[in-house]
């Protein structure tokens, strides 16, 4: 393996891996007939890109098991958030690499492009050459982006004013959202495509989107004279940054006992909310803004479900964009995303069903669609199901929950905070039972 000279060496604390040096006569040489170091290096640069877009343990774990088949080997995998190690053996060695990832995203569209590949690869994987694999995968890893930070920004916008809509907000609320939230995941994603740390691109975004939400604000009350207590919005406009694709494939993994993944997932996500709710904490009380209780909108209730149903499709298509995927992904995600979150907050409304197990319903609903579209469509089911139900997952409570603890209202904050964990638990537990249902390989050990 080749490695840089002493003044070219990289700064960065993780180095590119040059996988070009893994391969020779890599033009002519079947896989199938491949050394295997050769061989175990395709297995692994495979699972790490699956890794970096964001999918759980056992999907990654599964696509190398695929193409270790196919290349007549056995292989093994720990797989965490950011690293994964793992052992390659054929019929007279093993081979074991250990690999990491500077940082972790969501890329759905880079993901269904990679699941594509998998399935090509279990059919006749073993015929193509070293260089045709690796410029495959050459190609899908260096594929540009859907979407600019503009576009990005304004997915924000609208996932972030039709999730305000859905916890109570009005008009008002929905405007300043849009400004607020569009503006600050412009910034945040400015600040990624400079590969500026996470903690620091969490705090920018939700600080911007919170004063920006306020400058809206006052603008509004300048022109239209709006009521002081529309500013209680301002939760709505840093909701973007609510990390609800490794909440939920972190229960996923954990139902499947990949638990280091699992675990580290969940700690993932907790430092992101934790961060993020103590930045908006902090803009709160500089800038002298108050959460409080958004009040319903006098709407009948057909009409209110039927705002749900448009609402909820827009938030889950916009989250759908933040993630990179196509607009037919996103449009298909909305629609299972529409049905899926209007029944569990019908059912909040008009039925004495606690709020979590109409989570795990709406969940449930969400995972159903997934399956019977998967089998019509064959997008990667996490890819619809996650973004579908990412807006059900409690950011205002969250938010409640860190304001009042940080003013030491702690019974009001853990009254907040046990209220998210009841709805946090219930949403993987739904996409759970929907795979256990309609999926026999999750459904089985093994």
């Amino acid at each position: 393996m080749g490695f840089e000279p002493a003044e070219h060496i990289s700064t960065h604390h993780h180095m590119a891996i040059p996988w070009q040096d893994f391969f020779t006569n890599d033009n002519f040489t079947s896989a199938g007939e491949a050394n295997l170091v050769e061989r175990a290096a395709i297995v692994g640069r495979i699972g790490l890109m699956m890794l970096s877009y964001g999918t759980g343990a056992w999907r990654v774990r599964d696509s190398m098991n695929t193409v270790a088949r196919e290349l007549k080997m056995t292989c093994s995998a720990d797989i965490g958030l950011v690293s994964l190690e793992y052992t390659c053996m054929d019929a007279h060695h093993s081979y074991t690499q250990a690999l990491s990832l500077p940082s972790t995203g969501i890329n759905t569209s880079k993901l269904s492009q990679m699941e594509r590949f998998i399935d090509e690869f279990r059919e006749h994987g073993s015929e193509l050459t070293i260089g045709e694999i690796h410029n495959r995968l050459e190609t899908i890893a260096h594929s540009r982006g859907n979407y600019s930070p503009i576009q990005v920004g304004l997915a924000a916008a609208l996932a972030c004013s039709c999730f305000v809509f859905l916890l109570g907000g009005g008009p008002v609320e929905m405007a300043c959202c849009f400004f607020g939230a569009g503006l600050g995941n412009y910034v945040r994603r400015k600040l990624i495509d400079r590969h500026i740390t996470l903690l620091a691109c969490v705090s920018v975004g939700v600080a911007v989107a919170c004063l920006f939400y306020l400058f809206a604000f006052i603008g509004m009350q300048w022109l239209f004279n709006v009521s002081p207590r529309h500013e209680t919005g301002y939760i709505g406009a840093m909701l973007f940054i609510i990390p609800g694709f490794p909440f939920i494939t972190s229960g996923l993994d954990i139902s499947k006992l990949d638990m280091r993944s699992g675990l580290e997932r969940l700690a993932y996500a907790i430092t992101i909310i934790v961060v993020a709710t103590l930045v908006g904490w902090i803009v709160a009380m500089a800038v002298k803004l108050r959460p409080g209780t958004l009040n319903a909108l006098p709407l009948s209730s057909l009409m209110l479900m039927l705002l749900r149903v448009v609402t909820s499709f827009g938030g889950v298509f916009g989250f759908s964009i933040m993630f990179n995927s196509t607009p037919r992904m996103a449009t298909i995600a909305g629609l299972i995303g529409a049905v899926a979150n209007t029944t569990r907050l019908e059912l909040v409304d008009y039925s004495h069903i606690p709020a979590g197990v109409c989570a795990f319903i709406g969940a449930l609903i969400a995972g159903l669609l997934a399956s019977v579209v998967k089998r019509k469509i064959h997008y990667p089911q996490i890819s619809i199901t996650v973004p579908s139900i990412v807006i059900m997952v409690p950011g205002l409570y969250m938010y409640q929950a860190m304001y009042n603890m940080g003013l030491t209202s702690i019974s009001i904050g853990a009254l907040w905070i046990t209220k998210a964990l009841l709805i946090v638990v219930f949403l993987p537990m739904g996409l759970i039972a929907a795979r256990i249902l309609t999926d026999s390989k999750w459904r089985h050990n093994g």
